[in-house]
């Protein structure tokens, strides 16, 4: 018998004044300089920070301090045509404790890329540029 994959399921809600609700009512008001791409790319670096705490928990180590930034390229593919992102780029810097050895630390980090929905459900593969500990990986 195959087993049923775990469904997660969410909802917004965007009202005429431009304030958007969860499903559970919780507001997020963004000024209207923030187009739906800067919402897209602030949910890439926290997704993949989310997933980055979920893969620590579970290997026994702490997440400190987790900060990140992205930025993309939106033009035309060449495939057909359309507007999308077709450059993704991130920059994370975290804080962990233990620091797992090097080959345990790279797996954790593609874990932590792997296993973000946000940039899982892209086309293009996103970028990633992860400082740990202050030095780059």
């Amino acid at each position: 018998m195959a087993v049923k994959p775990k469904e997660l399921r969410y909802a917004v809600a965007l009202a005429a004044d431009g304030t958007l609700r969860t499903e559970d009512g919780v507001a997020l008001a963004p000024p209207p300089e923030w187009t739906p791409e800067h919402l897209l790319l602030a949910a890439l670096v926290r997704c993949s920070l989310e997933s980055l705490r979920f893969h620590t928990s579970r290997a026994g180590i702490e997440l400190g301090s987790a900060a990140g930034s992205a930025r993309s390229l939106v033009t035309r593919r060449e495939e057909d045509g359309r507007y999308a992102v077709v450059e993704a780029e991130l920059e994370l810097a975290v804080e962990l404790a233990p620091l797992p050895a090097t080959d345990d630390l790279d797996a954790l980090l593609a874990k932590a890329q792997r296993d973000c929905f946000v940039g899982a459900s892209l086309r293009i593969t996103p970028t990633y540029r992860w400082t740990v500990g202050g030095a780059a990986r």
